[in-house]
């Protein structure tokens, strides 16, 4: 507890501190004047007066006090502080769903361990650098899902993120869906920008009972007036997909970017082709760029006084040395 009391501490006046080298000049003063007093009177011997009683002992106890009392003062005097700074983020935020693939395929190995791990790492990254931003998150692969709604708790987005894993949803591939959830959830935003990241490994493979095709997503985002950046995933040729416990090759050409780019541009979006964990890292950061939030930080900073208690030492040790030296330790010429 002391210790952390004194790590804590800094002083506001640093230039009273050499002060505090007077004090073994001091004592070692004192202690030549104790070497240097000669007897006044002769006496053959001097043996009954070096045996010294319990008094005796302490009768330099009072000097000590008194150079501890002055140690503190200048202590006191140097005035030290507990420095607390406080800072605060505020602005006009933006409302940002991360839209996330989290099919079978995104367990393949191009992207090292895979493309759902490098996935949520570059997600979690650009979840921390925007402090005023309202996020949430939808998960889409044979089916969509709202993982996380739109919320200022980044903290608890985080968890959500490094939770992912696929299998949670029926296997498959239905971006018409997931883009049509993210939008949804965007649907009760009051801020003046609302934007999708919309990240997938695949194309569209629907099944007989899709409720939402891309087209008809895309149409909801820009009636919405919601811009959405489409991130393609794949290093190309192929990769190798655990299932099972089992490896297996799959081909990675499967990315549909025409309908990426398609939906990147007609709602004011842009689309990213990640070749690998250096291209994806660098996409977020381009398009954290270029949503940037009116973002502004007041700091303050807060001095909490110290120097009453070592002032309040150094007038205890005082007042003892007077008390013992006026009183048991008294000294008689």
């Amino acid at each position: 507890m002391v210790y952390e009391w004194f790590r804590q501490i800094e002083f506001a006046y640093p230039w009273a501190l050499p002060a505090l080298l007077m004090l073994p000049v001091i004592a070692w003063l004192h202690w030549r004047m104790r070497r240097s007093l000669q007897p006044t009177v002769p006496v053959s011997s001097v043996s009954t007066f070096s045996r010294k009683g319990g008094r005796a002992a302490w009768v330099h106890f009072p000097f000590w006090l008194l150079l501890l009392s002055l140690g503190f003062a200048i202590l006191a005097l140097a005035r030290p502080q507990i420095r607390n700074v406080s800072s605060r983020a505020r602005g006009e935020g933006i409302d940002i769903v991360l839209c996330m693939d989290v099919s079978g395929s995104m367990l393949s190995a191009d992207f090292y361990p895979n493309r759902l791990e490098v996935a949520k790492e570059m997600a979690i990254s650009f979840v921390q650098a925007r402090p005023v931003d309202r996020l949430g998150l939808v998960i889409f692969s044979g089916e969509s899902y709202t993982l996380y709604p739109v919320a200022s708790d980044h903290a608890s987005l985080v968890e959500q993120v490094r939770g992912l894993r696929s299998g949670m949803l029926e296997d498959g591939t239905l971006i018409g869906e997931g883009l049509a959830t993210s939008v949804d959830r965007l649907s009760d935003s009051k801020a003046k920008s609302k934007v999708i990241v919309l990240l997938t490994d695949g194309k569209e493979q629907p099944p007989e009972n899709r409720l939402i095709d891309p087209q008809t997503a895309l149409r909801i985002a820009k009636a919405a007036g919601v811009k959405v950046y489409t991130i393609g995933m794949s290093a190309g040729g192929e990769a190798t997909v655990a299932e099972g416990g089992t490896r297996a090759r799959v081909g990675t050409g499967g990315l549909d970017e025409a309908l990426l780019r398609r939906i990147a541009n007609e709602t004011g979006g842009e689309y990213f082709r990640a070749l690998d964990k250096e291209g994806l890292q660098s996409i977020y950061a381009r398009i954290d760029k270029l949503e940037r939030s009116q973002v502004e930080v007041s700091t303050r900073t807060r001095y909490a006084e110290q120097f009453q208690w070592p002032l309040g030492l150094s007038l205890l040790l005082l007042f003892l040395a007077l008390l013992l030296r006026n009183t048991v330790l008294r000294i008689f010429p």
